[in-house]
C-alpha cells in the first residue's frame, strides 16, 4: 500500500483518441481527458470529458491571460505536414497534450 500521509495528489491522463466524422470535411480528433485527486480544491475525485486540440487552445489562451510573468506551458503544434502516419501524429500530440495538462 502507498501512504500518501496527508499528500494531496492529482493524476491527469489523455487517454482514447477517437476521430470523430470520420470521412467528412469536418472530422477532427477528440480525446479522453480523466482525471483522479484527493485534492479538498474539487468536489468530484474524479472525472471525465472528452475534448478535443481548439478546446486546449481556448484554455492555453485563458492561462495566459490570468498567468501574469507565469510561463505558461507550450502545446504540441498543429502542423499539417506532419511526416509519419496519422496514427503516429495522433499518439505525439495526445503526449504533447498530457505533458501540457501535467504541468
Amino acid at each position: 500500500t502507498l501512504c500518501l500521509c496527508g499528500q494531496e495528489l492529482t493524476t491527469v491522463r489523455v487517454q482514447d483518441p477517437r476521430v470523430q466524422n470520420e470521412g467528412s470535411w469536418n472530422s477532427y480528433v477528440d480525446y479522453k481527458i480523466f482525471l483522479h485527486t484527493n485534492s479538498k480544491a474539487f468536489t468530484a475525485k474524479t472525472s471525465c470529458v472528452r475534448r478535443r486540440y481548439r478546446e486546449f487552445v481556448w484554455l492555453r489562451k485563458q492561462l495566459q491571460k490570468n498567468a501574469g510573468l507565469v510561463p505558461v506551458p507550450e502545446l504540441p503544434g498543429k502542423s499539417t505536414f506532419f511526416v509519419g502516419s496519422t496514427d503516429e501524429f495522433i499518439e505525439k500530440r495526445r503526449q504533447g497534450l498530457q505533458q501540457f495538462l501535467e504541468k
